[in-house]
């Protein structure tokens, strides 16, 4: 009996140890970032394994220290693109050899790719007291490169409260903090969380100083689910001021399981001036039924194409057929003795529109075309037509509010014309 508690006992410590360095954990999404690379990469909205089998999310990996070795990135709902705020990569691996942080990337098939700063390689370098204090970018060979920003160096010091960062072209020239953003030399206030609160634009003498559009600062408030809730955007003297965008501040909105929704934008007097409702797949559903409006313009547009080309018409051919159409049917090619996919651009369409009927031999003289429509949603639409001559599969696109044929697949109705397969 003795043994038998001892060996209970072992399996509880072993079960409980386990689970207490558990190097997985699950995130719905990451921290929204627009700052600096300085900031350490986070997860928002912690989930279980089992919950994460059946949702967008996160992998990320840790070794014994605590230190994160790979992020897998299974999240497939909407969030913004940005090269600071999102990955862009199926894997991130992270390794640590002396005094350095390396992060590699790569697709699901273990090729390297770049990451959204369109670079190859991230070496973070610490000082000897930890101080992230370097960031460089590689490429595929291990050199020096530049990201889509055209940074290929980020330094950071610290000035009392500040983060002062500094970047520099290939040239060792510097470089502003993006294309669309001009910061130059720039001071980064975190809270005890590493959260970011502001972001400074700083002078030669690390004062702060307007941009040319009149910004000194922009500021951001984090809330308790570590969502990215307000920023906003202030002067030299700490005033809020219209940015070059036309707001001062903006609120977002999440859902319940921090899903980016909405967004309300502000002026300097803190009227509210726009509200966005942001686009998420998170919870989709099915587009109504199509009206019945829409389908009687499908069936004129499909009709129009035969009628175009029987009656001579080639304004209506102009009119139904999209400017990408896409017509295509089986052709024989004598040199490779093969079919293939033979093409007809509109062009081609209306010509034949305006002169292959013109002898009026090419359709009986009362023509038979019927018209079955397949399929409607929303703004796309399938529809078979059959004539005397042809059996064609249309997609119809609608575009500024008007619908047109943008694909046509086609063959002859009779199936003798073509070799026995």
């Amino acid at each position: 009996m003795k043994y038998f508690q001892l060996a209970v006992l072992f399996i509880i410590m072993a079960t409980s140890y386990a689970q207490n360095t558990d190097r997985t954990q699950y995130f719905r999404h990451l921290r929204y970032n627009h700052v600096s690379p300085y900031l350490d990469l986070n997860g928002t909205y912690p989930i279980n394994k089992e919950t994460a089998e059946t949702t967008s999310h996160y992998i990320f990996k840790y070794d014994d220290s605590g230190r994160i070795i790979e992020i897998i990135n299974n999240h497939y709902h909407t969030e913004r693109q940005h090269p600071l705020a999102s990955l862009g990569v199926y894997r991130v691996e992270i390794s640590y050899p002396k005094d350095k942080e390396i992060r590699v990337f790569y697709d699901k098939n273990g090729k390297r790719i770049t990451n959204d700063r369109e670079i190859f390689k991230e070496v973070y370098t610490f000082n000897k007291r930890g101080f992230k204090s370097k960031l460089q970018f590689y490429d595929e060979k291990d050199l020096p490169m530049e990201s889509n920003w055209g940074i290929s160096e980020y330094q950071w010091s610290k000035n009392k409260k500040l983060i002062i960062e500094k970047r520099y072209n290939l040239k060792k020239e510097a470089v502003a903090l993006s294309p669309y953003f001009q910061f130059g030399t720039t001071g980064i206030l975190l809270d005890k969380n590493g959260f970011p609160l502001a972001h400074y634009n700083l002078d030669d003498n690390l004062k702060v100083i307007a941009n040319d559009k009149g910004t000194a600062s922009y500021k951001d408030i984090y809330d308790t689910n570590g969502n990215h809730a307000t920023y906003s955007y202030y002067d030299e003297n700490d005033n809020l001021v219209t940015n070059q965008w036309g707001f001062a501040y903006g609120e977002k909105k999440y859902d319940s399981i921090g899903n980016y929704i909405g967004l309300d934008q502000f002026d300097v007097d803190k009227k509210r001036i726009r509200t966005s409702e942001i686009p998420s797949n998170a919870k989709i559903t099915l587009a109504a039924i199509a009206s019945k409006k829409d389908s009687t313009e499908i069936k004129r547009l499909s009709l129009g194409y035969l009628v175009a080309l029987q009656d001579l018409k080639p304004n209506l051919m102009n009119e139904v057929l999209n400017d990408s159409l896409n017509k295509v049917t089986i052709g024989w090619d004598r040199t490779t003795k093969k079919e293939y996919a033979r093409a007809t651009t509109k062009a081609q369409m209306i010509e034949y529109a305006a002169t292959w009927n013109k002898s009026n031999t090419k359709f009986p003289f009362n023509p038979s075309n019927t018209i079955t429509i397949l399929d409607i949603y929303n703004r796309i639409a399938t529809v078979k037509l059959v004539s005397d001559n042809w059996v064609e599969y249309l997609h119809l696109i609608k575009q500024d509010g008007t619908w047109s044929i943008v694909n046509l697949l086609w063959q002859y109705k009779d199936v003798n014309r073509y070799p026995k397969s």
